[in-house]
């Protein structure tokens, strides 16, 4: 079964900060001053991009007092991998359905 993979996902998983932080989130839940340390990133280049993952649905906050938290949400990413899979399985059947030219 063919399904689609969530381009729009893709492209923002695709940008190498946004990558690295979501990296960093698989491991544990971090505030934004975790991340300009781990990343080494400015503090107003970083909100842009937790900004963009954050309306993508790929993490979520959790106040803590005066610091915000970020984790990841993994069945995003879960979603994400499986359409993969299935994309692969596509891809291994497609040595079969060769198309006849003209």
């Amino acid at each position: 079964m063919m399904t689609s993979v969530d381009t729009e996902l893709i492209r923002v998983l695709g940008d190498p900060l946004r990558f690295q932080i979501v990296t960093l989130l698989a491991r544990e839940t971090l505030c934004a001053s975790h991340l300009v340390e781990e990343t080494g990133a400015r503090q107003t280049n970083l909100s842009n991009h937790l900004r963009v993952l954050r309306e993508a649905g790929v993490v979520e906050t959790e106040p803590c007092g005066r610091f915000t938290y970020y984790k990841l949400r993994p069945d995003v990413i879960a979603q994400l991998a499986g359409q993969f899979t299935d994309l692969a399985e596509s891809a291994s059947n497609a040595a079969e359905n060769k198309r006849a030219c003209p």
